[in-house]
């Protein structure tokens, strides 16, 4: 029942009290495509829409959610809705580098800006074609779940069925990694592919032998990050885990001592990272997935989203309005729980970590405040 739980969490719908648009940002917005859907603008979607991703840009934090929603704060306190924003997919992550962003979602959705969040373009759409004339596509319309940018060209965006794209030119392509290349490495240890072999054929790592786990062949990729040796990591479910030495060349299948899924994975200095996700597990590796250690946080609600500082310090959200943080890897785990001003407990979905140690979480009511205590 599991397989499905990071999609179905990224899916999830809540209802949104439909009014007046807000009024329109101070900036000069484009004028309009009549060919593209833009996301309707909406009075309460900074407090109650699903709002899934956080990330930091050099000008503003940005905030991406459900229907296409886009949110910016410059103050991390008080966010306003981007106006003209080409989809209405659900946007499931987000990622920035200075004050170019990213946004990735539903029906393999890219949306990208320029400008810290307040104009975005359309960079690739594939929504599932259901006319009776179509031809099957196993990854047409499967949604992309998070996005990380090594640099304002090099990316990597993943997603749902073992989907793993790659540009290489800051979006304006976005090329399908296919799992049916090569993964292996050679007798000399040295990658079987380099950026120069791989020319116009995309079929250049992760076998499908390499994705084989027990019955899944196709695992959700459901968090990617990179940590300070340039290493990159991928998790995603029934302890599936992906690492690579190579900025991504070649890839290589690990497991974790965990067979649920894991739905986060931060990147530290060196090898060091730390993965999250289903019942509260939390695992460690210093050696980039040689070995794990476990995290006990004593609790068994899942963790969804997460944010590291420091030497090994974290904050991690999830159901119920839980905060996991750790001050540094040799401090232990503290629980917390969020409420917001109407006294819920919203399933949390994302986290950024200010300079104070404060944090902006967002969930299923919007996007919030929360310190914790003791850090």
């Amino acid at each position: 029942m599991h397989s499905n739980a990071i999609v179905r969490r990224k899916a999830a719908v809540f209802f949104l009290a439909a009014a007046t648009a807000l009024p329109a940002l101070a900036q000069q917005a484009p004028a309009p495509d009549a060919s593209v859907q833009y996301s309707e603008v909406l009075p309460l979607v900074p407090r109650q829409s699903l709002i899934l991703g956080l990330t930091e840009a050099a000008s503003r934090a940005v905030a991406v959610g459900e229907r296409g929603h886009v949110l910016v704060s410059e103050s991390r306190s008080d966010w306003r809705q981007v106006e003209q924003v080409p989809t209405r997919a659900t946007l499931t992550a987000v990622d920035a580098v200075g004050d170019s962003v990213w946004a990735v979602g539903h029906d393999g959705t890219i949306i990208a800006s320029r400008d810290g969040g307040l104009s975005w373009t359309l960079q690739r759409s594939d929504v599932l074609d259901t006319s009776p004339d179509a031809v099957f596509d196993p990854h047409q319309g499967v949604p992309l779940l998070d996005v990380l940018m090594l640099d304002a060209q090099r990316g990597f965006a993943i997603g749902a069925y073992a989907l793993l794209l790659r540009t290489d030119d800051g979006g304006a392509n976005w090329r399908f990694v296919s799992t049916e290349g090569v993964l292996a490495e050679d007798d000399a240890g040295e990658s079987a592919f380099d950026d120069e072999d791989i020319g116009d054929d995309d079929s250049w790592t992760l076998s499908d032998e390499d994705l084989m786990l027990d019955e899944e062949s196709e695992p959700h990729f459901n968090a990617i990050t990179r940590t300070g040796s340039g290493a990159l990591v991928i998790v995603g479910e029934r302890g599936a885990a992906y690492r690579s030495r190579d900025g991504g060349s070649s890839w290589e299948r690990l497991q974790l001592p965990y067979g649920g899924s894991m739905f986060g994975v931060i990147g530290y200095e060196g090898d060091h990272v730390v993965t999250f996700g289903m019942r509260g597990n939390i695992y460690e590796s210093r050696d980039l997935g040689d070995s794990w250690d476990q995290i006990d946080a004593d609790t068994d609600l899942s963790l969804m989203g997460g944010a590291g500082w420091g030497d090994g310090g974290f904050a991690l959200v999830g159901a119920n309005g839980i905060v996991v943080t750790r001050s540094a890897s040799d401090a232990p785990p503290k629980v917390q729980i969020h409420t917001n001003a109407n006294q819920e407990t919203p399933v949390l979905a994302g986290v950024i970590v200010r300079p104070n140690r404060s944090l902006v979480v967002s969930g299923d009511k919007g996007v919030d405040q929360f310190t914790p205590r003791n850090q």
